[in-house]
């Protein structure tokens, strides 16, 4: 009867945790994404404000989300562990391969691959994002981000 009890216990419980991150952020009414500065065309500083592809998909996802995008700048190494203990929701500008097992990510963005990562075991705020992702590239802001920030980098670097 015990066991029964817990396990149902357990059950009800569980749910509720799973929704804590999306609640705890639309309370806040702002989604707080740390980036990386100085990495152009990713994230860097002209005229002293933040700029980039990845400031641009910070913004349209926050808006999508509707919420505020509230951007950090941090080292990478800094990002990710900030991202586990919650003091980011997100990271921006990161690869599947840097992840460990302490993170969830999002489906993949971009031509490059790139993902989310946000604190593991949230579904609902996994759901989320990667809704906003899709609805972000189905409507074509994605490819027109890229071609404006990514596609003059790639053949900079080609020529050079």
């Amino acid at each position: 009867m015990r066991s029964t009890l817990g396990i149902l216990l357990a059950a009800l419980i569980t749910p509720l945790a799973h929704a804590e991150l999306i609640d705890e952020i639309a309370d806040r009414g702002e989604l707080r994404i740390v980036v990386q500065a100085d990495n152009a065309p990713y994230a860097f500083r002209e005229n002293d404000r933040l700029t980039g592809f990845e400031i641009e998909v910070g913004q349209a996802l926050a808006q999508e989300l509707d919420l505020r995008a509230e951007f950090i700048e941090a080292p990478a190494d800094e990002a990710i562990a900030g991202v586990e203990n919650g003091k980011y929701d997100i990271s921006l500008n990161q690869a599947k391969s840097k992840q460990g097992e302490q993170l969830d990510v999002s489906q993949p963005y971009s031509s490059q691959q790139l993902v989310i990562p946000f604190q593991k075991d949230n579904p609902a705020f996994e759901s989320a994002v990667n809704n906003a992702l899709q609805r972000i590239q189905d409507d074509g802001r994605m490819a027109a981000l890229e071609q404006k920030w990514l596609k003059g980098a790639q053949q900079s670097a080609a020529g050079q």
